[in-house]
């Protein structure tokens, strides 16, 4: 059945020479994962380019229930960024939530809610200019919202210390519009990080560890 829908990619993973497994995270279906093939030449640039990971797009596709792989019949960018693929922290930022949401969201089903706070949180960063350190976070603070598992006082605190545990309720109460009110030194910042990538995995199953954190954690200090 032929539908339009809008989508987030999360991942790609090069199956041939020629052909991609490419996963959306779509408003209608949830999480999809097409078969692309390449097109050569000038058309295959722009599909390629289309499907960087996190890129915003319009998708046209043949979706068949019971298909594992579905057919994507076109695809568009639908909000070009401005500064997400040139500016090297948020190139970083964009490298850790690529990974981070495809493994977060590979299994979700279909909610417009949560993928219009995935559009709005990733143009949020690609409109701003600075203060956005704090942005991996918050950002991953809020999405626990969408995903069932909104963080209480006590679980977030599970072995924690005692000056870590202070830190906590500052976690749950910044948002995008005051993370830049929020001081942390460059170690808090990477140990927040930390307790939300171990939260996560505490309610996501098989949640592994990510690649990219290493390299996050590096560009925050």
């Amino acid at each position: 059945m032929l539908e339009k829908t809008q989508g987030v990619v999360l991942h790609a993973l090069r199956y041939s020479d020629d052909k991609e497994i490419v996963t959306v995270f779509t408003a209608s279906r949830g999480a999809v994962s097409f078969m692309v093939k390449r097109p050569r030449g000038r058309g295959g640039t722009m599909v390629r380019v289309a499907l960087m990971p996190l890129n915003l797009l319009e998708v046209d596709m043949d979706f068949r229930e019971e298909a594992r792989l579905q057919r994507l019949v076109d695809v568009r960018v639908a909000e070009p960024y401005g500064s997400l693929p040139y500016n090297p922290m948020k190139q970083t930022i964009a490298l850790f939530l690529g990974e981070f949401l495809y493994y977060a969201l590979r299994e979700e089903q279909a909610s417009e809610e949560l993928f219009e706070y995935l559009r709005m949180s990733l143009l949020w960063l690609d409109n701003r200019r600075e203060g956005f350190a704090n942005f991996p976070a918050v950002f991953l603070i809020h999405l626990s919202r969408f995903l069932g598992f909104w963080p209480d006082g006590e679980e977030a605190q599970v072995g924690l210390s005692e000056e870590e545990r202070r830190l906590v309720p500052l976690m749950l109460r910044m948002d995008f519009g005051t993370m830049h009110l929020f001081r942390f030194s460059q170690g808090q910042r990477r140990r927040l990080l930390e307790v939300l990538n171990d939260y996560y995995r505490r309610h996501v199953p098989h949640f592994p560890e990510l690649r990219s954190m290493a390299i996050l954690r590096e560009v925050l200090s």
